[in-house]
């Protein structure tokens, strides 16, 4: 029997050994707040940003983009090239295997690569230049084309909204009008279901199976060591008690902080912020092309003129952190064309209302779908809302989740039946950074991205620099698109900004790019 010493002494140890391994297991978690509720979790079906981070732990990618967007191979062991460029042969790496056990074979490449075509804008494009795609054996896929397609490891590289994620064949199949539940990957982390709260918070669990290039980790390309046994994605609606979680240790990292919050972060010791992509990020007003007014490309043009871009930047970046961009790609990027500013001010507005007018607006209500716990989105709606109210529309402006929001922005249906009129959201500049790559500039109707526009002038030019022989018929056609596209006004450019993010000052490893990349990362 213990006596009293002994039972104490043994209580003791028991505490001690319980907060010593809670300690342990706090520091293998790594605790992230994304910059959005992670409710949907097949990225291929809804390519955005926290899906497609979600996809990056569970998945992984033949080729993948470095900070440079330069394609390198991941998954693949590397290519080979017909002279005629007319053949890609891929060979896989040894070692890759999914979550469940089963080896990747190149007919699960096949499937993934086929799914994620039918959805993205850049896979739609390859698509068209690949007369087949077929796996030889279990390590090696071969494309053979009708013409030459020199950006077919670009496509699959394809960085930020919908990257070309290998998944097993069975799930593969599944038509990518319907989104998959079952999340098997080969990726550096494995989704843990049990423990998954739609909009509220994701947990992974390091995968031991996972072999890791041998190049060091460089955006989405590179080595993806995991260094953490456990990684937690919570979602903190308030900006103000996500930041508090941080200055506490509660997280360890914010995808980005509310941009008001930043400087005191700055000045916190044991925290640290860096610019989240030094390539930015363009944010834009999206029309519902299939839906009055904005079916008018007179409309368009005179709410484009009309937006003042510095009310938009100011409202979701630090001074010094963004400029104005008119432009249909991201300003500073390779063969981009800046168009004059339309003149502010009362005749802008003006233009806009007399716009209205001749479409035959008569007050109708105006639907403005918007996020409320995305703030880069949030408050740049909020702006649109008030110039709409300025210029005498009868703005409605709908706010829910960003779930709710990207739900409702797929409804095709007029405004009255669940539909919509306006969007406002940005890109990050490597996501929309040519005319193959951007799903924003391309306007071939039904299967063009939310807003659904057509015109066949853009449509032509955007497939002129796909198929341009040399490099000055591409720079030729680059420069139509652009012209073409500003006049048709697939969307309006609000400016272009960058984001800070900010972590623990004990947290290392952390990478820049157009999503967080969440390996590379270590404690202390």
């Amino acid at each position: 029997m213990l006596d009293r010493r002994t039972l104490l002494a043994a209580t003791a140890a028991a505490s001690f050994a319980r907060a010593a391994s809670a300690q342990t297991a706090r520091a293998r978690t790594l605790r992230f707040m994304p910059q959005a509720a992670l409710a949907v979790l097949d990225p291929i079906f809804n390519p955005t940003t926290i899906v497609t981070t979600h996809g990056y732990c569970v998945f992984d990618t033949l080729y993948g983009a470095d900070r440079a967007l330069r394609p390198r191979p991941q998954m693949a062991q590397g290519h080979e090239t017909s002279a005629d460029g007319l053949t890609w042969t891929i060979r896989l790496r040894e070692g890759l295997f999914f979550h469940d056990g089963e080896p990747v074979r190149a007919k699960d490449c096949v499937a993934s690569i086929r799914r994620w075509a039918v959805r993205d804008a850049f896979g739609q494009v390859m698509m068209g230049a690949v007369a087949e795609i077929a796996a030889t054996d279990d390590r090696t896929l071969t494309f053979r084309l009708r013409r030459p397609f020199p950006a077919l490891l670009d496509a699959l590289a394809k960085p930020a909204a919908s990257p070309c994620f290998m998944m097993p064949e069975r799930l593969a199949a599944t038509p990518a009008d319907r989104a998959i539940t079952e999340m098997v990957g080969s990726g550096p982390w494995t989704f843990v279901p049990g423990e998954f709260s739609a909009g509220s918070r994701a947990v992974y669990a390091r995968n031991e199976r996972y072999v890791p290039r041998d190049e060091p980790a460089d955006a989405a390309a590179g080595g993806k060591r995991v260094h953490f046994d456990r990684l937690e994605l919570t979602w903190i609606p308030d900006g103000g008690t996500a930041v508090a979680a941080l200055r506490t240790g509660e997280i360890d990292w914010i995808e980005y902080p509310l941009p008001d919050l930043v400087p005191v972060l700055q000045r916190e010791r044991g925290i640290t912020t860096q610019v989240y992509d030094p390539n930015g990020f363009l944010g834009f007003l999206r029309f519902n092309h299939l839906h009055k007014p904005f079916d008018d490309v007179r409309v368009r043009r005179a709410i484009r003129d009309a937006l003042v871009q510095p009310d938009f930047m100011s409202a979701v970046a630090l001074e010094g952190d963004w400029r104005e961009c008119h432009a249909m790609f991201p300003c500073g990027l390779p063969g981009v064309t800046e168009f004059p500013a339309a003149p502010r001010g009362a005749a802008a507005m003006d233009r806009a209302r007399a716009a209205l007018r001749e479409a035959g607006y008569n007050g109708e209500p105006i639907v403005h779908v918007n996020p409320t716990d995305f703030a880069a989105v949030t408050m740049q709606g909020r702006v649109t809302a008030d110039l709409m109210r300025r210029l005498g529309v009868n703005i409605q402006l709908v706010e829910a989740d960003w779930a709710t929001t990207i739900a409702r922005r797929a409804n095709r249906n007029p405004p009255a039946q669940g539909g919509w009129n306006l969007h406002n959201t940005n890109f990050p500049a490597a996501g929309i950074a040519n005319p193959a790559l951007s799903p924003i500039i391309r306007m071939h109707g039904d299967r063009a991205w939310f807003g659904w526009p057509s015109d066949a002038g853009v449509e032509e030019q955007v497939q002129a620099w796909i198929d341009a022989p040399t490099a000055e018929a591409q720079q030729a056609a680059m420069r139509r698109v652009q012209d073409l596209a500003w006049e048709a006004v697939p969307f309006a450019p609000t400016g272009l900004f960058r984001l800070r993010t900010a972590f623990r000052s004990d947290l290392t490893g952390v990478l820049q790019g157009p999503n967080p990349f969440v390996w590379n990362l270590r404690r202390g």
